[in-house]
């Protein structure tokens, strides 16, 4: 059975949720940053990305404008939220607070 993303971002574990678009030039250059951010951080953080095309409810619901946009949840709470492409140092770094 697939998690509703509400069960997923009422977690114990930081989530970070990546908003992306297939079209969208910065989400690629952000996907590899993203698979090295989870090889560094492993299990103390769940990454879950969520295509804003396919699911426009949850990208309205969070007001995401543009992509690619980072958002980090923990216990259901929003604890952060990002615009645009980071490096992965800066990633880590916003969460790592959260862990």
């Amino acid at each position: 059975m697939k998690s509703s993303f509400n069960d997923i971002i009422h977690s114990e574990t930081p989530v970070l949720v990546d908003f992306h678009a297939n079209w969208c030039g910065p989400c690629k250059m952000l996907a590899p940053i993203l698979k090295d951010v989870k090889s560094e951080l492993g299990e103390r953080i769940k990454i879950i990305k969520i295509d804003v095309d396919k699911n426009q409810s949850l990208a309205s619901k969070y007001q995401v404008k543009g992509v690619p946009t980072m958002l980090i949840f923990k216990n259901g709470q929003q604890v952060w939220r990002q615009s645009g492409v980071l490096q992965k140092n800066q990633i880590v770094e916003a969460i790592k607070p959260h862990l």
